[in-house]
């Protein structure tokens, strides 16, 4: 009898154990079909990469590297990634106060005494948590950085009291990039490439302006029109799926301090968006990772499960507003629930 039972419950162990490692080895599969359905269907055009525990999961190219659909997209494309550029300012901006050049409670008029007198009510805490209630950018007037800063020196009055309220707005993030080249001395990308990208080899990355546009997917609409030119400003961020280094060393405090990326994940109200998106803490430690971007027709998204060790990076250059939902599901796979494909009739996966 006592045979029988050791017999059954062996085999039932070895059946949960087998289960579950059918499970884990089935993920790379429902991701590729997932995605798969997303291209077919035209909700997809980009690159992939999932990530669990540090290592890669399922990195994978789907479409076009331009309008011309001639050259299909592989893995070493580079992509705008919108607003997620904004990472690396707020980032660097953390290892100067950690070096003691910066205080973020340092006011704006103390590294710029030319700017208006707003410049005296303004901190560099303000423009990481978009509080500054600077107006934002006329891009009517605005051809590169210079433009950029004449723009701020012409500016009378704020749109309101710094610290009361939430505008997210270009000129806090111009003005990250300033303060980092006065304290540095140093072009913003170029400080950015030594202190960020190098260190960490995140080989594909590049800051704007670019000097070598080789496998760069351009972005297009469904009429396949071509993305206008960018304003010839600096500071926007083009890369690859090599995004999975940055998160992998900021999420390990190599980059900055746990402290430093508690600081970042401050946000003014529920709704409003930190200097790293949307975060999550618990007991001042990183948990969750959410940011997205948006720049003509490229869209982007990172999500970091940092409790469950998992990184979720989409790159498009074709914007269909399916980044979320495709997103979504790629979290439910990873959590074993069901999901629901995106697409316009619900449909949902059993």
């Amino acid at each position: 009898m006592n045979h029988i039972k050791y017999n059954y419950f062996t085999l039932l162990i070895l059946l949960v154990f087998t289960t579950k490692i059918y499970s884990q080895t089935n993920i790379p599969s429902k991701i590729d079909s997932l995605m798969k359905w997303s291209s077919k269907n035209g909700m997809f055009n980009g690159n992939v990469l999932v990530a669990k525990n540090g290592n890669i999961l399922y990195n994978s190219s789907f479409g076009y590297a331009d309008a011309s659909k001639t050259t299909k997209l592989t893995p070493d494309y580079k992509f705008n990634i919108g607003s997620i550029t904004k990472e690396f300012s707020a980032v660097a901006l953390q290892q100067l106060k950690e070096k003691g050049k910066l205080n973020l409670n340092d006011k704006i008029s103390t590294f710029f005494p030319e700017l208006p007198s707003w410049a005296n009510k303004v901190t560099i805490k303000n423009l990481l948590q978009y509080t500054s209630g600077i107006p934002n950018v006329n891009w009517k007037k605005i051809k590169n950085n210079k433009d950029i800063f004449e723009d701020l020196k012409s500016i009378d009055t704020l749109d309101f009291t710094p610290g009361t309220k939430y505008d997210y707005n270009n000129n806090n993030f111009f003005l990250r990039l300033a303060i980092i080249e006065k304290i540095t001395g140093l072009e913003y990308k170029d400080y950015v490439d030594k202190y960020i990208f190098k260190p960490y080899k995140m080989n594909s990355a590049e800051i704007t302006p670019i000097q070598k546009d080789k496998k760069i997917a351009k972005g297009f609409n469904d009429k396949l029109i071509e993305d206008k030119p960018d304003v010839l400003v600096g500071g926007a961020f083009i890369t690859t799926v090599d995004l999975l280094k940055f998160l992998n060393q900021l999420h390990s405090n190599k980059i900055i301090t746990q402290e430093s990326v508690y600081q970042l994940g401050q946000h003014f109200q529920e709704d409003s968006q930190s200097a790293l998106g949307e975060v999550k803490f618990r007991n001042k430690k990183i948990v969750e990772h959410i940011h997205d971007g948006r720049g003509g027709n490229y869209d982007a998204i990172i999500i970091s499960d940092v409790e469950h060790k998992f990184d979720i990076i989409l790159l498009s250059n074709n914007y269909q507003g399916k980044i979320f939902e495709i997103s979504d599901a790629i979290v439910a796979i990873l959590k074993n629930k069901n999901y629901t494909l995106p697409q316009k009739e619900n449909f949902q996966n059993k």
